[in-house]
């Protein structure tokens, strides 16, 4: 049987572990790479083209994936770092192979120069509407983070000023997408915020995620919990804080953790760059089962990154989440709605 993208990452992976230095590290990278392939590098190679067109890969490796290709080792299982990813090109099958695939009307996490991203408000939003959304949310980093150019609250109030220019911009050339004025604002250990709730009222979304102490081995349930009920964030961003072959992410007891987003009426993220899947597809069922809310981002710096949200589309499907429980499926109207109801984090 051919090999997947996923296995060969992995055999590329395996690889890496046995060299130092600059080989090392470009192995990595190319299992890293692996999996934002959009075509099977099988099916590249059945084509007759070369696999020098994928990302990450040169002539020696290239020869090397074909010679794994024409006769495939054995591929162990991985590790827990770099376990329950799937690849871009299988999250393309999922959709095409799906009977009624959902329509996403937006992206809800993405990045522009205000922090660390590498294209502006106007770019994303362009981009946002060659892929045919009605809405892009743009979370550009807090103040707390200071090794992504987070902003305070005065540069949050810029940033606001310069979306209303694109919108009106946008609107006068009838181009089909609004951006909504959010932020993905950094939470402490403790789950507290770092801007004035103030500043943070005149936003249509607000995603809170976790950027310290991401390494530790205990339960962290209480944190997450503690981060829920923070009355000034609408969404947990990418939860497990995990990232492919570098960090495993946090540990918790996730039932709890949906159990109390869904009592609080919060959303928790589906992170669809392909590095982080941040729900994978066995959380999300927790999630589900949950009643929990869902958003998806993803968690762009660049235009082409908008790209990967079918990552996300392809985790929602295959965990059978439930439609109306899903923010990027709403209208930029209904998403505003369920943002600034309070009745969904009444007590049930």
């Amino acid at each position: 049987m051919s090999l997947g993208n996923a296995q060969i990452a992995e055999l590329l992976a395996l690889r890496a572990e046995e060299l130092s230095g600059d080989r090392q590290r470009a192995y990595r990278r190319a299992s890293r790479a692996a999996y934002k392939w959009p075509e099977e590098a099988a099916a590249i190679v059945a084509e007759g083209r070369s696999l020098t067109e994928l990302t990450g890969i040169g002539a020696k490796l290239s020869g090397l994936i074909t010679s794994w290709l024409d006769e495939p080792p054995k591929v162990p299982d991985p590790p827990e770092g770099r376990a329950g990813f799937v690849t871009f090109a299988r999250a393309r099958a999922i959709i095409s192979e799906a009977s009624d695939p959902p329509v996403v009307r937006g992206d809800l996490q993405m990045h522009t120069t205000a922090s660390d991203g590498r294209a502006s408000i106007e770019e994303m939003a362009r981009a946002g509407a060659e892929l045919g959304y009605d809405y892009i949310a743009i979370t550009d980093h807090s103040q707390g983070l200071k090794i992504a150019g987070g902003m305070d609250e005065s540069e949050l109030e810029d940033q606001g000023r310069a979306i209303d220019a694109v919108n009106a911009k946008l609107w006068e050339e009838s181009v089909g997408v609004e951006v909504l004025k959010s932020l993905e604002m950094n939470l402490n250990p403790h789950g507290e915020g770092d801007m004035d709730p103030a500043s943070l009222a005149k936003l249509d979304l607000v995603l809170g995620s976790f950027h310290s102490a991401l390494r530790k081995k205990d339960d962290q349930t209480d944190r997450y919990i503690a981060a829920l009920r923070n009355p000034d964030i609408h969404v947990l961003g990418h939860p497990r804080c995990r990232i492919y072959n570098f960090r495993v992410g946090l540990t918790a007891d996730w039932s709890k953790v949906f159990d109390a987003a869904a009592q609080e009426g919060k959303a928790v993220e589906i992170d669809g760059f392909p590095d982080r899947q941040d729900l994978n597809v066995d959380l999300l069922r927790l999630a589900r089962d949950a009643g929990t809310f869902i958003s998806m981002g993803t968690d762009a710096h660049i235009q082409s990154e908008l790209g990967f949200m079918p990552v996300g589309v392809a985790a929602l499907v295959a965990a059978g989440i439930e439609r109306d429980k899903v923010l990027n499926l709403m209208s930029a109207h209904e998403l505003r709605t369920w943002a600034s109801d309070e009745d969904r984090r009444r007590p049930r």
